[in-house]
């Protein structure tokens, strides 16, 4: 039956011995080996500041900076040969260097680009195109485990957004109860899928599903496999099955960040027998050792195209290694904070009336539940606070859980609000209709109070908005920067913290970096320079 729906401590040698790398044959690709990445970004941001506070930037100072920076990647399992090609490359860049100034911003921006070329192999992925004549196949592979299915239905779900008509093949027979977790994930995502309770070949199934899928006209169908380890060569026969059955655009290879050091092996023998074209990495929150699986970049020699970062179907970003290293030191991902907003906005049509909106200065309770609805649909707060420049630390550990059982709380309240009181600019409360409020909604008084003041508190911010002229159906950042005049330009430095401001250079500091997020130009390693 089958079923659809719509300083170094010790010598380098010694550290590399105690975490059992080799030198021989190891690849300056092999990638940021088990890098712990909240604890790594920190050690290295602390050196690059620690510099920068120097009096005096002299051969020294540039030496014990590399020193600190070369400790946290080696005591965090990156290959050593690696960081040794790191140290040398930014010393010797940094020093060629005339004055102090440069020399700082020349270091930053080297241990920047160096960190980033870890990433990077240099290869681009297969591009999706929903003009393409027949439908993009999309197979995924991975280890058991490593959360391929979830990942299937994530990638799914982020590319129907993209307007992609999307269908989910489970060709995994192996794993007891695969169908039924595919058939769930698509269901909740609103995902057609197909599968079978009683065919036990799963390139049969995979075939099957992509005649069937390929009639309804999809554009993107994508292909879950059994999940397998290295030693297991039937399942690997049974993958290269499914490869020769339906003939994929692209191999997608899943890999969990908490693998450690056997992931080039494994990798490896993925690619021997399917040819892997892109990597997601998986489980990527929290304080993941996730190097091991960033290895398989080296192995593969395929880049990272996506990580996951939580649990929840949204919780799945696309990877670029620039704005993956400029976060994990603190200096924020614009380009990828705007990619969030542009995805959680939906189509024009929405995007035009959210924007007349905000820029109209009235804010209303319902404005207030569709912000709402929007910050909780780009995942953990703590992850687009990092996005922003120079507020990677501000929300403090734990923060994520509490903030979105707020949210919840103010749209329970929200719901025992009348229609007036959520459209209008300025709605009054008596004590008597808060406490009606209250009991409606099964809170205490406090909590519809706090509601109250949180929206007046947003108001005023959304209130500095009011004429600021945003780009129109077509436009595109252009005209946000050329609407930037003095007053705007004001007003938008009025809902900045302070602090936020000083780092980026004040007004001048903001208007080059807005050029250059026009131009699509921006230098992510200039920009560690400005927040140094």
């Amino acid at each position: 039956a089958r079923a659809s729906a719509p300083p170094l401590a010790a010598p380098a040698h010694s550290l590399a011995r105690r975490a059992g790398w080799s030198a021989v044959g190891a690849s300056p690709r092999a990638a940021a080996a088990a890098m712990v990445l909240n604890e790594l970004g920190d050690s290295i941001s602390t050196a690059l500041r620690r510099m920068g506070d120097s009096a005096v930037v002299d051969e020294d100072a540039v030496d014990a900076c590399l020193k600190e920076v070369a400790t946290a990647l080696l005591q965090s399992d990156v290959n050593v040969k690696l960081v040794m090609a790191l140290r040398q490359n930014a010393r010797k860049q940094a020093l060629a260097a005339g004055d102090a100034a440069n020399r700082r911003r020349l270091l930053q921006q080297a241990v920047f680009k160096e960190l980033a070329a870890m990433l990077d192999p240099g290869v681009k992925p297969y591009k999706l195109d929903k003009r393409k004549k027949g439908s993009n196949v999309v197979m995924f592979v991975g280890l058991q485990g490593a959360g391929k299915t979830t990942t299937c239905t994530k990638y799914a779900r982020y590319y129907a957004r993209k307007g992609f008509k999307v269908g989910l093949v489970c060709a995994d027979t192996f794993r007891a109860g695969a169908f039924d977790q595919l058939k769930q994930n698509a269901t909740k995502a609103g995902i057609p899928f197909y599968g079978s309770y009683t065919e036990t070949d799963p390139s049969v199934i995979a075939r099957d599903g992509l005649a069937k899928f390929r009639e309804l006209g999809k554009t993107l169908i994508i292909v879950d496999t059994s999940g397998r380890h290295k030693q297991e060569a039937a399942l690997f026969e049974e993958m290269e099955a499914v490869q020769e059955a339906v003939e994929p655009d692209e191999v997608v290879f899943v890999m969990d960040s908490h693998i450690g050091q056997s992931a080039a092996d494994q990798a490896t023998a993925f690619k021997q027998s399917v040819d892997v074209g892109s990597v997601i990495v998986t489980k990527m929150d929290g304080h993941a050792k996730g190097g091991g699986a960033i290895s398989a970049v080296a192995a593969t020699q395929s880049p990272i195209t996506f990580v996951g970062v939580g649990e929840h179907i949204d919780e799945f970003e696309r990877f670029d290694p620039k704005g993956f290293v400029s976060k994990l030191l603190g200096m924020g991902d614009l380009t990828g904070l705007m990619d969030k907003v542009t995805d959680i906005m939906g189509d024009e049509d929405a995007q035009e009336e959210m924007v007349k909106k905000l820029t109209s200065g009235v804010f209303t309770f319902r404005t207030m539940r569709e912000q709402f609805a929007n910050i909780s649909g780009m995942g953990p707060l703590s992850n687009v606070m990092g996005m922003i420049p120079g507020m990677k630390d501000v929300l403090p550990a734990g923060s994520d859980a509490v903030t979105q059982q707020r949210f919840k709380r103010f749209e329970v309240i929200m719901d025992s609000l009348s229609n007036k009181e959520m459209d209008s600019s300025k709605p009054t409360f008596d004590e008597a209709r808060i406490r009606r409020i209250a009991r409606g909604a099964g809170v205490p008084v406090e909590e519809v109070r706090g509601l109250i003041e949180q929206h007046g508190t947003m108001g005023k911010m959304f209130g500095k908005m009011k004429g600021l002229r945003m780009p129109t159906r077509g436009g595109n950042l252009s005209s946000l920067n050329q609407s930037m005049n003095a007053q705007t330009m004001t007003n938008a430095m009025q809902m900045l913290p302070p602090q936020l401001i000083k780092q980026m250079g004040g007004a001048q500091g903001m208007s080059q970096m807005m050029k250059a997020l026009q131009s699509g130009k921006m230098d992510l390693g200039g920009l560690a320079g400005m927040l140094g």
